[in-house]
């Protein structure tokens, strides 16, 4: 991490550094979300005011797209994952854009208002998903905008944007308040996990987008203390953000996916893929792999050995042991860390994408700043996830006797 600067960074093309970095003790995050807090002071104490509900994260680095027009929602039923002809104007949902080859491209958060559908996307994602969505207009009566220097997003895990005081945009008199479907299965959706309790069933999560001409006044009433409902209400760095989305399994574009991923590998059907609204592009890959096959990876969360005081980061190496025919066991590398944290109660952890044929029993090992971390699984995609048709299978061809 790196101390908060006045110097705007450029993340998407469009959006520079938030003034909420000039609150007390906040230090810049790095990477894909330069541009805002990674922490302001204290990112355990912060996670336990998310989860109180009495936290607002400054997530002004992500975009926001608009689609306009008669022929939005049709439209994009027919180009992505989720069914959204009928979407209901204020209610929330999920989606992918896949390639020919059922390989995730493009996520997106998804509220309509009753004129225009807005695209939450990560920053990164903005400028590609701009291009390629104005590429599939043909003759449709539609119209992609790019809303980011309008609009910023606010994170929070309150009940409702105003217990921490603030209040959502709402240009055509929907507020724009995108209630995460994390918290459940969707309808058409499909989860893989099988713990008893999923995570996710705590993950109580919200996003808002305000005017971004706003953000200073936001600003100035966190400093003084202004903005409280039944508590004050403070800011919380992406760092507690973070630790609290790895807890509840849920992924991140940004972080979990790579061009290789497939929704499934990430137990992503639960929320983002409707598994029986038609055709749209990759939707012959997500069902024959649910149907009839396996991912040929699988999300893993990690609870890592903390005692060497190291932290994986993105793309640290996950290792098992794998016996060989004379006796020995040989270290190979069989996955890669996605996501990691500290958490207020687990400790380290992680998310990590693995083969699938690694055995759930198996002891993991990352390796990080050139040492060896030892990390227990924590299974959420399991082996046999897929094949979910029951074919009966054909008696094989020969000769009776």
């Amino acid at each position: 991490m790196t101390e908060a600067s006045v110097t705007p960074t450029d993340n998407s093309g469009s959006a520079a550094v938030s003034p909420l970095l000039q609150l007390d003790g906040a230090v810049q995050a790095q990477g894909a979300d330069a541009g805002v807090a990674a922490h302001y002071g204290n990112p355990m104490i912060e996670q336990r005011s998310l989860l109180a509900g009495t936290a607002i994260v400054d997530l002004s680095q992500r975009g926001v797209l608009s689609v306009s027009g008669p022929d939005r929602l049709t439209w994009l039923n027919s180009i992505a994952s989720q069914e959204v002809r009928t979407l209901a104007p204020g209610v929330a949902t999920e989606m992918l854009l896949l390639d020919p080859s059922g390989h995730l491209e493009y996520a997106m958060r998804v509220v309509d208002d009753g004129v225009e559908t807005w695209l939450l996307v990560e920053a990164a994602e903005l400028p590609g998903l701009h291009a390629w969505l104005d590429r599939m207009r043909f003759m449709l009566r539609v119209q992609v905008v790019d809303h980011t220097l309008a609009y910023a997003t606010i994170g929070t895990m309150a009940s409702a944007p105003v217990a921490v005081g603030l209040t959502p945009a709402a240009p055509n008199g929907v507020p724009l308040v995108w209630t995460d479907p994390w918290i459940g299965v969707t309808p058409g959706g499909y989860q893989y996990a099988e713990a008893a309790t999923h995570p996710g069933a705590s993950w109580h999560y919200t996003e808002l987008l305000v005017p971004r001409a706003t953000l200073g006044a936001l600003r100035d009433n966190l400093a003084a203390g202004n903005l409280a409902h039944e508590a004050p209400v403070v800011p919380a760095g992406l760092l507690a953000l973070e630790a609290l989305r790895i807890a509840a399994w849920r992924p991140r574009r940004a972080m979990e996916v790579d061009d290789k991923t497939l929704p499934h590998e990430l137990d992503w059907l639960r929320t983002a893929v409707h598994l029986s609204k038609g055709c749209y592009r990759g939707q012959e890959t997500v069902a024959k792999v649910h149907n009839l096959g396996h991912p040929p990876r699988r999300l893993v969360m990690l609870h890592l050995d903390g005692s060497e005081g190291v932290l994986p980061v993105h793309g640290d190496p996950v290792q098992a042991d794998k016996l060989r025919p004379e006796g020995e066991a040989e270290r190979v590398v069989v996955g890669q860390i996605t996501s990691s944290a500290i958490h207020y109660e687990l400790g380290p952890i992680a998310l990590a994408v693995i083969k699938r044929t690694v055995p759930a029993t198996s002891t993991l090992y990352v390796t990080s700043q050139g040492v060896s971390i030892s990390a227990g699984q924590e299974v959420i995609v399991p082996q046999s996830a897929g094949s979910v048709a029951d074919i009966p299978r054909l008696p094989r061809l020969g000769l009776r006797r």
